[in-house]
């Protein structure tokens, strides 16, 4: 080697690894990028969407940002609705007339959109939460367009908005104080319901947790189940206010059934239970006819039924009818609730096998114990309209009934 060669070092060559640098930040130029593709095609959206197609602009890196244009027509201060230093258009949802069928074709543009780049729909959903999240940074016009879009997107089946990116970011305390979300799910509920059923509504409602809390939207000095009624009668939507009246009875129907089990589990006071009873009864405003059918089911599902001994069964079943034939006196306060109960204990003895054959003396222990009346009886065996087991039971009771008759005749 000469003096003049460098010195080179032998063996293999390891190759080594590019770092991936990193281009710096630029929100701003891709929003005016996006800003003036819709300026040059003057808010077509058809032409919009090819353009934005044919783009090299950076979508993954900056969805957000896109979401922010096609909703206010620019880029929007970090954290806040507040237009930032930039281009803007005017083809915005927030631009546009209230109106459905202007709101619309968006709400269709954002669908292709997603088809092409599905990994936007993470971005639509951080924008649609971060905009619902401050309604009361938007005019009460834009907050209708907005609850306008919402329905619509339900209604299109839009890819990224799941009801609980809706829902649960507008029960924040103070947007609920202010009325702002009551104002807003009202506006929702009545354009969703254009195009969809009730059943459609709930089903949203109950996927974004919501169906069982609806008066969560209501500020806390309005959260009562009349408010809720003339609040959505007056808003014209009445199958909700049905909806939710069936909820409340169905609750205070499941809280009336569970007392009572556990009343009659622990054999209370039999005062207490009749007092306890016409209590829910008042609460719920409960038929009378669906009080005896509760106080019937609650009471055999407390017997502690034997496997397989009949007379042990049959024991047990009368012995609960004799422990609460006062409750049931106290409810069956007509021939018609009289008959009601019957068709009740019909119906059970019926689809019960091991009840089956106990109907008869089941029968004769409600006529012995003055619950139900000779005329509810024989008016049953003549003219019932309850077609379960009917011919077996009616010859089962046959026997009694002839001794009724005759005691009739004997009178």
């Amino acid at each position: 080697m000469s003096s003049k060669e460098k010195p080179t070092l032998g063996g293999t060559r390891i190759k080594t690894r590019k770092r991936n640098i990193a281009a710096p930040l630029d929100p701003a130029a891709f929003a005016d990028a996006v800003v003036q593709i819709y300026l040059d095609n003057a808010g077509d959206l058809e032409l919009i969407a090819k353009s934005l197609e044919s783009s090299d602009l950076n979508f993954s890196r900056y969805g957000d940002t896109f979401f922010e244009v096609v909703f206010t027509g620019g880029r929007t201060q970090p954290g806040t609705t507040k237009s930032d230093e930039g281009e803007r258009h005017p083809y915005s949802i927030i631009d546009c007339e209230p109106k459905r069928e202007l709101i619309l074709p968006s709400v269709i543009y954002i669908q292709k959109i997603l088809r092409r780049r599905p990994f936007l729909i993470k971005n639509l959903e951080n924008v649609t939460r971060r905009f619902l999240q401050s309604l009361e940074l938007f005019e009460e016009n834009e907050r209708k367009k907005l609850a306008i879009f919402t329905a619509l997107a339900f209604s299109q089946k839009l890819s990224g908005l799941p009801p609980e990116t809706v829902f649960q970011p507008l029960l924040k305390d103070n947007l609920v104080a202010k009325g702002l979300v009551l104002s807003f799910i009202t506006d929702f509920f009545k354009e969703y319901l254009i195009d969809n059923s009730l059943d459609d509504l709930i089903a949203i409602l109950k996927r974004g947790k919501m169906d069982d809390n609806l008066l969560e939207f209501f500020p806390s000095a309005k959260r009562s189940p009349e408010a809720f009624s003339e609040h959505f009668t007056e808003a014209g939507i009445a199958p909700l206010v049905e909806y939710n009246e069936k909820k409340i009875f169905e609750v205070k129907l499941k809280e009336m059934k569970s007392t009572l089990t556990t009343q009659i589990a622990e054999e209370a006071d039999m005062s207490e239970v009749i007092e306890s009873v016409k209590q829910h009864v008042k609460d719920a405003k409960l038929p009378d006819i669906e009080v005896v059918r509760i106080l019937w089911d609650v009471m055999m599902d407390a017997v502690q039924w034997s496997g397989k001994n009949q007379q042990q069964n049959a024991n047990l079943a009368l012995r609960q009818v004799k422990t609460w034939a006062e409750l049931l006196n106290t409810f069956c306060t007509s021939g018609k609730l009289e008959l009601e109960l019957l068709y009740k204990v019909q119906v059970q003895c019926y689809e019960d096998t091991k009840l089956m054959k106990l109907f008869p003396e089941i029968v004769r222990s409600l006529y012995d114990l003055d619950v139900l009346a000779e005329d509810t009886i024989l008016h049953w065996f003549r003219k019932g309209s309850n077609p379960k087991g009917r011919q077996s039971f009616v010859k089962s009771v046959e026997p009694f009934v002839k001794w009724l008759e005759e005691a009739e005749e004997e009178e």
